[in-house]
């Protein structure tokens, strides 16, 4: 062990000693008056030497102290030993604010040299230590200030330092080095050798530290080795708490790896350890990544139930996961839900709904969104906007997509690839592929660089022209000068020819892609299962199937959808119901399309009872019926006299601002003439008129 040195000050001369007392006395004696007063007589003899001797005799009155190092800092500098005393006086006095303050007021000096000034520093701070208070807390003071300065490798050199004196800085000053270190890119590392060093030489860990390099851990995705240190630190005596557990579970969340992530929450409970609302946001946005959308609200509720409210983060990723799923209306629910639990929602939810009416054409609803997300305050990004455009395009609605584009850039909003590619896209899906071309060339002269998806956009719209030659031309000049073709462009041109029934030119592309060594996707799959089904190739399809699950490549509802459609055109119920159930065997949920299939297939066969319970089934998942199952549904309960269920199917098509056939409007008008309901009647003869007469019926079989 090295011992602190001995204090041994410069000594006055008797000269000095007589002002020195002269001071001390003076300052002792007052009563009320200000220093710069009484000491007014002795300004122009003080020296830098004179304020430590002075100390020295009032050492023991701190507010004394404090009053006459600030007058002495009013007239000059004060010598760094007279700092460092001060300092200890501070910290001695347990008045460790004051000593922060005073340590970052050195630092705060202009053109000082960092290295050579913390070197004197410490030196100074160890040399006055032993006679000016001994108060070991002051080290962890400026150990404190050199990292919150970032000034790491100073706070290193301290620690290591005061080792030789046998003296460790506190666990909660190493944490904040810790956690400060782990927080630059190139500190991970160094953070987690520390962790370890640091162990070794007397530093008791306790749970915060841990959770911090279980942190670092996770972030540097050595997740075995994070979820090793929870067990560890138990055997060292320190508990987990939430948020070890939630850190970790966050990254098995991210990785998808539920089983681990249901294994950490039993053991949670198991402690007595509720999860918070960070805990419940990594569960759910892992649930709905994977679609399991159902079960990721019932964790909302078991939140609500154990009275962890969820913040606007566990709304907004619930909401954007059925958005993302299609399932609109529940994000709307979750949305008004957030309203009255007065959760408020940021331009993220907003933005995350109106894509969500955009991808489902519900353009007006998205509008109106819009504009009161910006009557409430909130500045909509380009990803709002780009949402919007895009919407406007697939509706074929270019006159407001191409006006919210000219909004966007008056706003000092720069469109970006993705902008374009949807305005791109818009345009093709008119016909006005020459038109789409032009725009893109003018944006590349502006510097902006088209990626891939850009150009699947201008082979879609050749494709959906029936011009499949210039899509491949098109494909061969990508192939020279790129962005090279990519499996979505494959995927484009097999759909084509699947849909012109062209299927050996389908598997001719498919070849083509396996061999430029592009990896098929579900949706390259599901292009040649709706081909086969298109071209009652039924057997083929199965066939596909098979293969599929045998090389464990996962079918979604699409898949098995397009199978299901063709089972229910040939009234083969018994194969769509055996489908439904490999489909749920294989873990793929139903989606909105597969009950509207299959409540249709059930009609057909008048198989109302089914149907019924597959309809209260969607709506119980939030899903909505097309208009061709609601009058299905209604055609059904009709045939069988069932009037009620009928009549409360049609209300409800309505409510949905779905639009009947011209022979539903007529039965429902002559049941409310024939009760003697004529404000009823009235009613759906103007309905008929609107949207039944008068040209093009507006019904439309989606």
């Amino acid at each position: 062990m090295r011992p602190f040195p001995d204090y041994s000050p410069k000594r006055p001369t008797i000269k000095d000693a007589e002002l020195v007392h002269g001071i001390s006395t003076t300052i002792k004696l007052r009563r009320f008056e200000p220093l710069h007063r009484i000491l007014k007589h002795y300004e122009s003899k003080f020296r830098s030497d004179h304020l430590i001797w002075v100390l020295m005799n009032i050492k023991s009155d701190y507010k004394l102290v404090l009053d006459l190092f600030d007058w002495a800092c009013l007239r000059r500098d004060p010598t760094l030993e007279a700092s460092c005393i001060v300092v200890h006086i501070a910290a001695a006095s347990n008045d460790l604010k004051t000593a922060h303050g005073l340590i970052r007021d050195f630092w705060a000096k202009p053109k000082l040299d960092v290295s050579l000034s913390c070197t004197h520093f410490s030196d100074r701070l160890i040399y006055t230590y032993k006679d000016w208070g001994s108060e070991p807390h002051v080290f962890d003071v400026f150990f404190q200030v050199l990292v919150e300065l970032g000034m790491l490798n100073e706070a290193r050199k301290l620690f290591d330092k005061l080792l030789s004196y046998e003296l460790v800085i506190s666990v909660d000053s190493c944490n904040l080095f810790l956690s400060r270190l782990a927080s630059i890119s190139d500190g991970i590392e160094m953070a987690i050798k520390f962790f370890n060093e640091y162990l070794e030489v007397g530093v008791h860990w306790n749970t915060s530290s841990y959770n911090i390099i279980i942190h670092s851990l996770c972030r540097l995705e050595k997740i075995k080795e994070a979820h090793q240190l929870l067990l560890l630190m138990e055997l060292k005596g320190c508990l987990p708490d939430v948020v070890s557990y939630s850190t970790l579970i966050s990254r098995y969340c991210h990785v998808g790896e539920l089983q681990h992530v249901l294994k950490l929450i039993v053991e949670m409970n198991s402690k007595g350890l509720k999860p918070n609302s960070y805990t419940y946001n990594s569960i759910i946005l892992l649930l709905c990544k994977t679609g399991k959308l159902s079960e990721a609200e019932m964790i909302l509720r078991e939140m609500l139930v154990l009275g962890v409210l969820p913040d606007n983060v566990v709304y907004t990723t619930l909401i954007d996961g059925f958005c993302k799923s299609r399932n609109v209306p529940a994000a709307w629910r979750l949305f008004d839900e957030m309203r009255v639990r007065k959760v408020i929602p940021d331009f993220i939810t907003y933005t995350a709904i109106i894509h969500g009416f955009c991808q489902t054409g519900k353009m007006m609803d998205a509008d109106k969104l819009f504009h009161k997300m910006v009557s409430e305050g909130l500045e909509p990004d380009e990803v709002t906007y780009t949402s919007l455009i895009d919407g406007y395009c697939k509706a074929g609605q270019m006159k407001e997509a191409f006006s919210l584009h000219n909004q966007m850039v008056s706003m000092g909003l720069r469109p970006n690839v993705v902008t374009y590619t949807a305005l791109a896209d818009g345009l093709c899906k008119r016909g006005e592929v020459d038109i789409a071309n032009e725009l893109l060339h003018e944006v590349c002269r502006k510097g902006l660089q088209l990626n891939v998806c850009t150009y699947n956009t201008i082979v879609n719209g050749l494709c959906k022209m029936g011009d499949i030659g210039q899509a491949e031309e098109l494909m061969k000049q990508m192939e020279v000068a790129g962005p090279h073709p990519d499996t979505i462009t494959y995927t484009t041109l097999m759909d084509a020819y699947c849909k012109t029934g062209q299927m050996a030119k389908a598997h001719k592309v498919l070849r083509e892609m396996l061999d430029k060594g592009l990896q098929p996707t579900v949706v390259t799959f599901n292009v040649l299962m709706n081909g086969f089904c298109m071209s009652g190739m039924l057997e083929d399809g199965e066939k596909l199937l098979k293969w599929m699950l045998d090389k464990g490549i996962a079918p979604n509802a699409t898949t098995y959808n397009s199978l299901m459609k063709q089972y229910c055109i040939r009234n083969n119920m018994r194969a769509t119901t055996e489908m439904l159930k490999g489909m749920s065997a294989s873990g793929v949920m139903p989606d909105n399309n597969t009950y509207n299939i299959l409540i249709k297939g059930h009609c057909k066969q008048r198989n109302m009872k089914e149907a019924w319970f597959l309809h209260k089934e969607m709506a119980g998942k939030g899903f909505i019926l097309t208009a061709s199952s609601y009058i299905a549904l209604i055609n059904g309960f009709l045939k069988r006299k069932k009037f009620v269920e009928a009549r409360e199917l049609f209300e409800e098509m309505r409510r949905q601002g779905l639009v009947a056939n011209r022979e539903i409007y007529n039965i429902f008008a002559d049941m409310n003439y024939e009760e003697g309901n004529m404000d009823s009647t009235l009613e759906l003869c103007d309905e008929v008129i609107e949207n039944c007469l008068g040209g093009k019926s507006k019904y439309e079989d989606t």
